[in-house]
């Protein structure tokens, strides 16, 4: 059995706290304060997330304003400020870029690494919200205790997954980095064991001190073809 990895169902929130595209700049920073979050989605008509507007994007519509002390160089053009300007629909970042609840949290980690973003919206099949992760959200699989840490190795990659008996290999994890010492039946099963390890929720480093029985690696020898004699140095 390979290790399983925490799925974004099981980490993300799903009781979360949505604008409208028409919610004003004042509602969507009383309801960031109210509820001590730094994001909202914005959300349609059939709750499909269209956007996410952040502490950012307000405090960026803010700075674009004039303010005292400003050169005037410094300053905007001058234009209308409208209503429009300053709702949900204009201050978000769209598209919203979003996450599915089957996902590893693995996948969602490289989805926000590529588009730079500090959480997803979480959208079922048909693409309405059903919660939203962030990156503090992943980072809790870093809180699982050592002995669980060990016990997935031992049961799921050792005894399940590579059917090496759990007593010729001793694995140590202290603050989530492992260490692997004891025997293992082929030398080509070890980079395949640290691998699995790694993919464990919770590790963080993997240090390998294992020997190994056959060396199924190693180049066999030439052979000698019949009737001749191998050179000898003179």
């Amino acid at each position: 059995m390979a290790p399983h990895h925490r799925l974004v169902a099981e980490l993300m929130t799903t009781e979360v706290v949505t604008v409208r595209g028409d919610t004003s700049f004042k509602e969507i920073a009383a309801l960031l304060a109210e509820h001590r979050v730094t994001a909202v989605p914005v959300v349609d008509d059939e709750n499909r997330p269209t956007g996410i507007v952040s502490e950012a994007d307000l405090l960026r519509r803010q700075a674009s304003l004039p303010g005292p002390g400003v050169p005037p160089t410094a300053r905007p053009a001058p234009g209308p400020v409208t209503d429009e300007a300053v709702v949900a629909g204009t201050l978000m970042t769209s598209p919203a870029v979003t996450a599915q609840p089957q996902w590893s949290i693995v996948e969602a980690a490289r989805v926000m690494e590529r588009h730079g973003v500090k959480r997803l919206p979480v959208v079922d099949g048909g693409g309405r919200l059903v919660g939203i992760v962030s990156r503090a959200d992943l980072l809790r699989v870093f809180l699982r205790p050592d002995h669980t840490v060990r016990e997935e190795i031992t049961g799921e990659l050792l005894a399940g997954t590579l059917d090496i008996p759990t007593s010729d290999v001793t694995v140590h994890v202290v603050d989530g980095a492992v260490t692997l010492t004891g025997t293992v039946p082929r030398r080509s099963l070890v980079p395949v064991l640290e691998r699995l390890c790694r993919g464990v929720d919770g590790v963080v480093d993997v240090t390998c001190a294992l020997d190994f029985r056959v060396d199924d690696l190693a180049r066999p020898a030439p052979a000698v073809a019949a009737g001749h004699r191998p050179e000898t140095p003179h």
